[in-house]
Order: C-alpha cells, then sequence, then structure tokens
C-alpha cells in the first residue's frame, strides 16, 4: 500500500508518535482531511489508547514503551519528591528511568534502532543504532550538551538542516504571541521531518521511532479557536483552523515517510494521552488553606500570584499541600514520615479518605458537581517505588486543571498561572497498527491501554515479551 515491496525476512516496526494525539480528532472530525492517518486505519487496527495515570508526558511515553506504570517505574509526573522532605524535588530525566524501553531489548537481540523525540531520552544512553534526545534536552545550541547518539550524529543533523538549529522544542508555547508560536511550531516540525528522512533513507534499523511535540503544542495554544464548548470559544477568529490546518500539514509529511516503507514493515501510529477543553483551575492551595489542612505563617499578598515555594509554611499545622499542573498532586503531612508530621498514622487512612471525598465535593462558581477524581497509588499500581503523591487528584476530570499558586482571589480561576493554556489532557490517547501483509478492515478495537505497545513491538519483531511487562498484545478480535 505505501512504497514498493521488499521482501525481508523478519518484520521491522515503524512507529510514529503523536505527542497528545486526540482520537476524536484523526478518527473523526478531521479524518476525511487526513488520506495518510486515514488509509492506516481504514487497513489496521484502531481506537483509544488508554492513558496512564496520570496521563501526562512523564511518565506516559515511558510506561508505554517499557510496558511497566508509573509506580513501577517510579515517577510520577516532571517533578517528584526527592525525599519525605518538603522542598526537593528531582527532575524525570532519562536517569530516572530504571527499567529497559523497547530499544534496550532489541539492541540485546542485535537489531537496530533509529529513536527521535521520545520523551526521557535526555541524557542521551548509548544504544545500538541512533538517537536524537527529547524537548526535556535544556540546549542543542551549547556544544557541551550531547544530544546525539553517537555524538557524530549531531554534525550530520545540522548538515541536513543546513547549519539551523535542530528544534528539541519550542521556546515558549505559552504565549499571546499566536503568529510567532505558529511559525515556531511548522518550523520545528518541518526541520525535524527533513532529519526523519534523512535518518529513514541513509540508517540501517530494524525499529524506527519518532515523537512530534508539535500536536501537543498545537492542542494547548489553540483549543479556545475551534471547540465551540470551550468558554473562551469566539468564531471566526483567523486561528479558528490552526489545529485543522496543521494536522493536515503532518499528515502530508506522515505520509512522505510511509512511502519510503516496504510490506516488511509493520507501522504504529500512537500517543500518549489526548486533549480536551479546559474549563478552569481550582486553586489547590488556596482551597486546601480555607478548609484548615494548610496553614501559611503570613497571609499572601492578594493581588500578586505567588507560588507556593514563595510561601512560608507552618509545618507544625499543616495537614497536606498541593501542587499544580494538569492533575493535582496531593501530599499529606505525616507522623514519623515528613519531618514535622502531624496527622498520627493511626489516622492516616481515615484522613486521606476524608481528604478525597472533600475534593471530589468541590463544584463549579455556580454550585454544580464536576466531578473530580481522586486516585490512592496502591491501587492503582502494580508496586509504588519512591515517594508518590498521597492521592492523585483529577479536577472535573481533567476539565480543570491544578494550579497550586496564591492571588487568585478565591479558588477558581480561568487564567493559567504560567501562561495561556486553553487545553487540558484526555484519559484516552489513540493507537493505529498497520500491518501491510495482514488487512484488519479498520476494525476499531475497546480495551487497549498504553502499556500493550511495547509487547506488540516485541512479539511483531519475532522477540519473546518478558514476563514483566504489564501489558498485552494487541490483536484482533475475532
Amino acid at each position: 500500500m505505501f512504497g514498493k515491496f521488499r521482501k525481508k525476512k523478519d518484520r521491522k516496526v515503524f512507529v510514529i508518535g503523536l505527542d497528545c494525539g486526540a482520537p476524536e480528532l484523526k478518527f473523526d472530525r478531521w479524518r476525511d482531511s487526513l488520506p495518510n492517518l486515514s488509509r492506516l486505519a481504514q487497513n489496521g487496527l484502531y481506537g483509544d489508547l488508554m492513558s496512564s495515570i496520570p496521563c501526562i508526558t512523564v511518565p506516559a511515553w515511558s510506561s508505554m514503551l517499557s510496558s511497566k506504570d508509573p509506580g513501577t517505574l517510579g515517577f510520577y509526573g516532571f517533578r517528584n519528591r526527592a525525599d519525605y522532605s518538603y522542598d526537593k524535588m528531582t527532575i524525570a530525566t532519562a536517569a530516572a528511568v530504571k527499567e529497559k524501553r523497547v530499544w534496550d531489548y532489541l539492541g540485546e537481540a542485535g537489531k537496530q534502532s533509529v529513536v527521535v523525540g521520545v520523551p526521557q531520552t535526555f541524557p542521551v544512553r548509548p544504544i545500538n543504532g541512533w538517537l536524537i534526545s527529547s524537548f526535556l534536552t535544556p540546549s542543542t545550541t551549547n556544544p557541551k550538551t550531547q544530544w546525539t547518539y553517537p555524538l557524530a550524529l549531531r554534525e550530520q543533523v545540522l548538515q541536513v538542516l543546513d547549519g539551523q538549529n535542530y528544534d528539541v522544542d519550542v521556546p515558549q508555547f505559552r504565549t499571546d504571541d499566536k503568529d510567532y508560536l505558529l511559525k515556531q511550531i511548522y518550523d520545528m516540525t518541518d526541520k525535524r521531518f527533513k532529519v526523519l528522512n534523512y535518518l529513514l533513507r541513509e540508517k540501517p534499523w530494524d525499529f524506527f521511532m519518532f515523537v512530534e511535540m508539535g500536536v501537543d503544542r498545537m492542542h494547548h495554544a489553540y483549543w479556545k479557536y475551534m471547540d465551540p464548548e470551550h468558554h473562551k470559544y469566539k468564531p471566526g477568529t483567523p486561528y479558528e483552523h490552526a489545529i485543522r490546518d496543521y494536522s493536515v500539514h503532518l499528515d502530508r509529511l506522515v505520509g512522505e515517510l510511509l512511502e519510503q516503507l516496504d510490506d516488511d514493515t509493520v507501522v504504529l501510529v500512537v500517543s500518549d494521552h489526548g486533549a480536551q477543553k479546559m474549563d478552569g483551575g481550582i486553586c489547590v492551595n488556596e482551597w486546601l488553606r480555607r478548609e484548615g489542612y494548610l496553614v501559611l505563617k503570613e497571609e499572601p499578598q492578594a493581588d500578586k500570584l505567588t507560588p507556593f515555594t514563595k510561601v512560608e509554611v507552618d509545618w507544625s499545622k499543616t495537614k497536606a499541600w498541593g501542587s499544580g499542573g494538569y492533575y493535582a498532586r496531593i501530599f499529606m503531612n505525616v507522623e514519623g514520615r515528613e519531618p514535622n508530621g502531624v496527622i498520627p498514622q493511626a489516622d492516616y487512612e481515615k484522613e486521606r479518605d476524608e481528604l478525597a471525598a472533600r475534593l471530589a465535593a468541590i463544584p463549579d462558581p455556580e454550585g454544580n458537581p464536576i466531578g473530580t477524581i481522586s486516585h490512592k497509588p496502591e491501587e492503582i499500581y502494580r508496586t509504588v517505588r519512591n515517594i508518590p503523591p498521597d492521592l492523585i487528584t483529577y479536577f472535573g476530570n481533567l476539565h480543570w486543571r491544578s494550579v497550586g499558586s496564591f492571588g487568585h482571589g478565591g479558588i477558581y480561576t480561568f487564567e493559567n498561572d504560567i501562561g495561556p493554556d486553553d487545553a487540558n489532557h484526555a484519559p484516552n490517547g489513540m493507537f493505529i497498527l498497520y500491518d501491510p501483509k495482514n488487512n484488519y478492515r479498520g476494525q476499531r478495537m475497546e480495551g487497549v491501554q498504553l502499556m500493550d505497545v511495547a509487547p506488540t513491538i516485541l512479539d511483531i519483531m519475532g522477540l519473546a515479551v518478558p514476563l514483566d511487562m504489564q501489558g498485552k498484545v494487541i490483536r484482533p478480535t475475532p
């Protein structure tokens, strides 16, 4: 279907990663405008891909590619508690990933991989193949920063780009300058695909995977312009079709890659989570303060946004505090665990249940329920490593984000405290599995989880699936 037939003994796998790819846009709303993804779906298996909890970039991509849940991986977001102190946090870089990912297993089997832009690949580690690191890379212009493996690949990339800088991300996607942002996203994507075409032509590979971050940046920056249900939607703006137009452009670029694949190559399209409108933010620490869980030593300024890290907490009187983000991480101040813990260990479960129930009861500004869900880590993960939140809370099932700062004048806000952002994550991403040698006739599947991706790749490529992987091989239903 795509490209010329070439007989090979072993199957290869080509993975297209779309960070924040939304199934309702790709499979339904814009299906007729995306001919390449649509042809894959019409002749393959496709459907929603249940994300990890939490459904954010880190840990979702590593969970997908290791087939281990976030508790087993031992990180629960970009930033994680380093210990039970109140202020020491660590960033979940590649150094935090202790479990093998797909290319590690393949390398041990002598198979070569090309890996581009997969989150948590910086700092760069050697692989059997070629790697370009992801959006968490601090710089691609600093000569001391190694963002490729092998190191010589860096110069090859820059030659392909005629000396232009390679962009792992856009510098600031939370901006009101939408014209400038749009140009940055297109430039980043076009340069990445120029490099992908080079790698596809010039490097031998058995497994090829890339992740495009432009999809995520477009959704967060332009969602309100295209979603009539968004509270900030105004029809007829210059950006009303920005996400669709970018999706069409991306589909064309993907099509150029697909044309180069042979019939021994299975194609997977995957996303780490979906996207949905954001109704507003719940000021979690302000709410905790008003409910008596969090006590400050002095009143924060009412007319100035103050991050949680800039206030002085009276830990001797504080039971709980939270962090901002697309979901809330709630931490409890437990006696014998935290340095100044006040919740007796015997009361921990009772206090945690009560707090979860009170969080669930927070209404919207008009008093309507919003459907908040809180998860206990030990109930959703096979094992719990390092230091998890006590509660992982989805305000309004992620239609509301968590805002950790003070100074909003209440517990609700309709402006993001770290810059413009129109969308939150949705618990379901998307997947397509297309095999040129097996026409699955567009079977739409249910119940597929992102940890199923890694065992499916290994199975296609003839490797045994490790017993400790938590996912299953994706197969068509009878």
